[in-house]
C-alpha cells in the first residue's frame, strides 16, 4: 500500500466524511496525487460563491490541493481544482468555532480565487483543520525560503 492511500482513508475518517463519499471521489483524487504523497486533510466542503450547485471534497496534500465536485441532482463528479501548492497564492483561512466552520481561500495560477467553506462539526475539528493548514502552508513556506 502507498502513502497516499495510507494517510487518505484515515484522514477521511477523522473529519467525518461517509465511506460512501470517498468512495466516489476516490478515483478523481488518486488521478491526481502521486503516490508518495502524503495526505493531511480531507473534508468535505461548499463553495459560498455556489451555494446551490452541490458538495465539494477538499484533499490536502504536502505537495497539492484537489478539490472535487458533485453535482446537486446527477450527482456527477468532476475535477473542480487541482494545483500544486506552489501555485497558489494568498492561501488565507478564517477559523469560526461558533459555527463550527471555516472558511478557506486561495488564488489559483489562472488567477482565479477560490472561496470554500469547511464545515467541521464540531468546534474542536475547527482547530484541528486550523492546525493543519498552518502545518502545511508554514512547511512550504520554509521549504520555498
Amino acid at each position: 500500500m502507498d502513502v497516499f492511500s495510507r494517510t487518505f482513508l484515515p484522514a477521511a475518517a477523522e473529519a467525518g466524511v461517509p465511506i460512501p463519499t470517498v468512495s466516489r471521489h476516490l478515483p478523481v483524487v488518486r488521478r491526481c496525487v502521486d503516490a508518495d504523497d502524503s495526505t493531511a486533510l480531507v473534508t468535505r466542503c461548499v463553495s459560498p460563491d455556489r451555494s446551490l450547485s452541490g458538495e465539494y471534497l477538499m484533499v490536502l496534500t504536502y505537495r497539492r490541493l484537489v478539490i472535487t465536485h458533485e453535482s446537486r441532482v446527477l450527482r456527477r463528479l468532476r475535477l473542480h481544482l487541482n494545483a500544486n501548492l506552489r501555485h497558489l497564492s494568498d492561501v488565507s483561512w478564517n477559523p469560526d468555532p461558533r459555527q463550527s466552520a471555516m472558511e478557506v481561500s486561495a488564488t489559483a495560477v489562472d488567477g482565479v480565487r477560490e472561496r470554500f467553506r469547511l464545515r467541521a462539526g464540531e468546534p474542536d475539528r475547527v482547530w484541528h483543520f486550523d492546525a493543519m493548514l498552518k502545518h502545511v502552508f508554514r512547511e512550504r513556506r520554509l521549504i520555498a525560503s
